[in-house]
């Protein structure tokens, strides 16, 4: 498989460039483009992509840089580009960038030419790319990464549960028990931090409560999120320590790979840590779905997705919008690089994902370790969800609004009910503000 992917690469580097259909061939000279990336969690990634962007700019005649930095630093950056009216061509953005829809190209031809290539989108992966609102395909999203159960599966078999917990349920009361018997807690971080705000979301949706409706009005303020909040709060009393309330994005991460926590969620790239270091310790950690809620099964995806600032004009616009439809074209080797960590939001663009999935091609024991995100589309939802990620559901992700609201409950600084409520008026303000500049829909 490996000599079928770089025959690809091959193959796609040699072709012309398209765009609309039309053969361009080689860009003309002087053409260049520059992308800002984050540091990925699986460090060959970042060696694979660098190597092929320069491979891509030499075969299409383009000028290709690609920078890289912190996660954290992407939202700052891309700011900074587009206040100064200059800078990368294309930002790889780790949540969707709808707060900045005002400052970035339409895409809209570019993503009918992805649907056109390889087929149709997963929903969620549209409602980070799309903006209802003022009907603006402001990114491209090609991957998902999931923030999927990690568990040790030598302290949930003892307690009786050989393929870890199912259920939040199962979470606090096999959680707290394990806790209580070994001192192990649970890894759920309440921390203004990437993992902690998709782990909140996960309870919320999986107890029936959102931040908006489909319609983008704010419905925080609910029985359902009242009862996910005290839910957590109880999580925290019974299963977990204040360690969790100041944990930053690779602290669950360590923790599980310590050997100091039973259960968090996170994407492959702990469980991949630990196996490049001890393949006998990772055979030892299970990985599983979404957990089940009162109101069903779902958990947080990040939808990495790339924007191309407004700036961007000239050959350049045309080079970086052909980079990104050949990045697509190569999605089975992205997914390879990645080590199964970038999954696909076009499912028609990976043809050995199945294969791979069911036999991990990087040596996990029993093979079939990740088959389990085979169903992967049926649990996973966006930062918006019901409804798209637009610029206010951005703005609450980017100030960590929710696990503040969670952890002022967990620290018994307020009662769930008053925190629920002071958070929904706190959001209700910041939807109010963006509704009026046209760019959030809802009726009240």
């Amino acid at each position: 498989m490996k000599v079928l992917s770089g025959l690809l690469i091959f193959l796609i580097l040699l072709a012309p460039a398209t765009l609309n259909g039309e053969a361009q061939g080689r860009f003309p000279d002087g053409t260049a483009i520059s992308l800002l990336q984050w540091h990925h969690f699986v460090p060959r990634y970042d060696e694979w992509f660098d190597d092929w962007a320069l491979a891509w700019g030499e075969a299409n005649n383009v000028a290709v840089t690609v920078d890289h930095v912190n996660l954290a630093e992407m939202p700052s950056s891309l700011a900074t580009g587009i206040g100064a009216n200059a800078g990368y061509s294309i930002y790889e953005m780790p949540t969707p960038a709808a707060a900045f829809v005002d400052g970035l190209r339409d895409l809209g031809e570019l993503n009918q030419r992805a649907r056109e290539m390889v087929g149709v989108q997963l929903p969620y992966c549209r409602a980070s790319a799309y903006l209802p609102a003022n009907d603006k395909w402001y990114g491209f999203v090609a991957t998902q990464v999931v923030n999927h159960g990690n568990y040790d599966i030598d302290l949930w078999t003892e307690a009786g549960f050989t393929d870890g917990p199912q259920s939040w349920n199962d979470l606090l009361e096999t959680g707290a028990l394990i806790y209580q018997n070994t001192g192990i807690p649970v890894g759920i971080g309440l921390s203004p931090e990437p993992d902690s705000e998709m782990a909140v979301r996960s309870v919320i949706w999986s107890f029936g409560g959102s931040v908006q409706d489909d319609d983008e009005n704010v419905v925080l303020n609910s029985e359902a999120t009242i009862a996910a909040v005290e839910y957590l709060a109880e999580l925290h009393q019974r299963a977990m320590t204040d360690e969790v309330f100041g944990w930053g994005p690779p602290s669950n991460n360590q923790a599980l790979i310590a050997g100091e926590a039973s259960f968090i969620l996170n994407p492959s790239s702990a469980y991949r840590s630990l196996q490049n270091v001890d393949q006998a310790a990772a055979a030892g950690i299970g990985l599983s779905g979404a957990l089940a809620g009162p109101a069903g099964a779902f958990v947080g995806a990040n939808v990495l997705t790339h924007v191309i600032p407004a700036y961007v004009d000239g050959a350049e616009w045309e080079a970086a919008q052909q980079f990104l439809l050949d990045y697509l074209a190569n999605f089975d080797e992205i997914v390879w690089q990645s080590e199964l960590y970038n999954l696909p939001c076009y499912p028609g663009s990976v043809t050995e994902l199945d294969t791979w999935l069911a036999n991990d091609p990087f040596g996990s024991q029993p093979a079939d370790k990740f088959r389990f995100l085979e169903t992967v589309s049926e649990w996973s939802a966006q930062l918006g969800y019901p409804a798209a990620a637009n610029p206010a559901i951005s703005q609450v992700y980017a100030e960590n609004i929710l696990p503040k609201m969670v952890a002022k409950v967990a620290l018994g600084e307020l009662s769930a009910e008053e925190s629920v409520l002071r958070t929904h008026e706190q959001i209700e303000a910041i939807f109010a503000e963006w509704r009026a500049r046209g760019l959030v829909a809802g009726a009240r």
